[in-house]
């Protein structure tokens, strides 16, 4: 049995430019958002809230950011029962909210980012362009 794991991590520069990015397609949507990005055990390495982003968005987009590198999976696709029991139990550190991604380089989860103050839609496309702009894996 292996008393060790080898992991990946995202560094400083990766989650800002994530966070840029992402920034940079709300603009050219029109849609100011709330981005969050987190190592794979939740802690925030970058935030953002966009000029006229909806300010309880960041609490949103921070459960979305933990809740995807949690599961490793986008999120909104949890069973409506499963979703209620973990917002709960989770004191709403866990969200079915759509708008979160892993961050994966090769498969290998390096954290998550949420975005929210859009539809699901547009936090999605959000993400996923952050995602793109750090040679990340797109869910």
């Amino acid at each position: 049995m292996a008393m060790f794991r080898e992991t990946i991590s995202l560094t400083h520069d990766g989650a800002l430019k994530a966070v840029a990015a992402g920034a940079t397609r709300a603009v050219e949507m029109g849609v100011p958002q709330c981005l969050m990005v987190v190592d794979a055990s939740g802690e925030t390495l970058a935030s953002l809230r966009m000029d006229g982003a909806r300010f309880l968005s960041l609490r949103t987009a921070l459960a979305k950011a933990r809740t995807a590198a949690s599961i490793n999976a986008a999120t909104g696709d949890m069973a409506f029962e499963a979703a209620l029991s973990a917002g709960i139990a989770s004191q709403g550190a866990v969200t079915n909210l759509p708008g979160g991604l892993p961050i994966r380089f090769g498969g290998r989860l390096a954290g998550g980012i949420g975005v929210g103050s859009g539809t699901g839609e547009q936090d999605f496309d959000v993400a996923r362009a952050a995602l793109t702009a750090i040679g990340a894996d797109v869910v």
